[in-house]
């Protein structure tokens, strides 16, 4: 996404597939239960690390770039399993946990996470009051999570029946996914560029 001429810090792309099997709606939310327990988890992890990462940046000015690497991971791991469960995508996510560093390794190549998390001089103000400046970003967001619900259950009689999402349909719902990841990204101080209202 284009903001003030340059790439909003966290990025996200779910490579459209030709064909879904029929049954994968049916059953790939079963399949992704070992996925779904790790990503509680890390999820319940991420809350702590966030704590920590506040503190340190407000007193510090910077954000340690293991804090920040174990956030790119959580919201990587995240984005691939909601593509599965989704069924945007066939394949089974790899379980892999890659904190070296915050850039996509690959290691799932349909759906790429991008994360340009900012270190140094930090904008203690903004990171002070994350809470309150992320509330339009949150509200906005519940949403479009209720439409793209909706989009799901409707892209789910689809598949069953035509074995293809339509494209309008995977369109929003992967814009939600990154509408998600860039607040996520906000809110998990990685960044103090306010996100974008967009589904780009």
């Amino acid at each position: 996404m284009e903001t003030f001429g340059q790439t909003y810090p966290a990025t996200l792309e779910v490579d459209r597939a030709e064909r879904i099997a029929n049954w994968r709606p049916i059953v790939q939310w079963l399949l992704a239960i070992p996925h779904w327990a790790i990503l509680n988890a890390l999820q319940d992890l991420s809350g702590i690390v966030a704590i920590i990462s506040w503190f340190v940046i407000l007193f510090t000015g910077r954000l340690p770039e293991a804090l920040a690497n174990l956030q790119c991971l959580i919201i990587r791991y995240g984005n691939r399993t909601y593509a599965y469960v989704g069924f945007l995508r066939e394949e089974y996510p790899p379980f892999t946990f890659e904190t070296a560093a915050p850039a996509d390794p690959g290691s799932y190549p349909p759906v790429r996470t991008g994360f340009g998390p900012e270190l140094e001089n930090r904008n203690r103000l903004t990171v002070g009051f994350r809470i309150i400046l992320v509330i339009p970003q949150a509200i906005v967001l519940a949403i479009l999570v209720v439409a793209a619900v909706v989009a799901w259950v409707i892209a789910f009689f689809a598949v069953l029946f035509t074995g293809r999402w339509p494209e309008g349909l995977r369109s929003f719902v992967v814009g939600v996914m990154r509408w998600g990841t860039r607040v996520s990204a906000y809110f998990l101080l990685l960044t103090d560029r306010y996100p974008p209202f967009s589904l780009e």
